[in-house]
């Protein structure tokens, strides 16, 4: 619908270019969108008044069997989960395995999970048990915590813990921190 009102303004304005719009793309067009051989992965170069432009896609992770998940709603959030087939464009079916992560086989909204940068290599609709197995030969669960985006969930849920105590001894220890660094600023200065 966007192609139509832009060809829409494109004629409007310019009537007698349609076309030529509709002859020769390739003229008003980037390349990478104009040839149809190029694909959008691929970086494409265009030479432009002596400058070079290079396109890149700006996504690394895509929606796919085998893409490794985190659940960001609902009773399982904060669980990792493994996209074993794609529904539609809204939707995706998501298995744990359940044994290792606690999630069980369910179609969910991609509004309802985070992409990570773990894979693992699986067919589509895979059972529980290749699932597992996959996991265990990939070492999932190792590499998410040993990431940072794990780190992090860790650390936010350890602070949200916390009881009045121990917020105060966070206090104190932020204070003799930040004493001991105006002392040493003030040696060097």
């Amino acid at each position: 619908m966007r192609g139509v009102a832009n060809a829409r303004i494109l004629f409007h304005h310019f009537p007698c270019h349609i076309s030529v719009f509709l002859t020769c793309p390739s003229l008003f067009l980037p390349s990478f969108l104009a040839s149809p051989n190029s694909h959008p992965t691929v970086p494409a170069k265009r030479k432009h008044a002596n400058t070079q432009i290079n396109f890149t896609m700006s996504f690394s992770r895509y929606v796919e069997v085998g893409r490794i998940v985190l659940v960001n709603y609902g009773p399982e959030s904060g669980k990792l989960a493994t996209i074993i087939d794609v529904v539609d464009q809204n939707k995706c079916l998501i298995d744990g395995p359940e044994d290792i992560t606690g999630v069980r086989r369910q179609v969910i909204p991609y509004r309802r999970i985070a992409l990570t940068n773990l894979t693992v290599k699986i067919a589509r609709n895979a059972r529980a048990k290749t699932l597992k197995k996959a996991w265990a030969d990939a070492e999932i669960e190792s590499k998410w915590e040993n990431s940072a985006w794990a780190k992090k969930l860790a650390a936010k849920s350890t602070r949200a813990n916390l009881n009045d105590f121990d917020r105060f001894k966070v206090m104190v220890a932020r204070k003799q921190k930040s004493a001991i660094i105006a002392k040493k600023m003030k040696q060097l200065a």
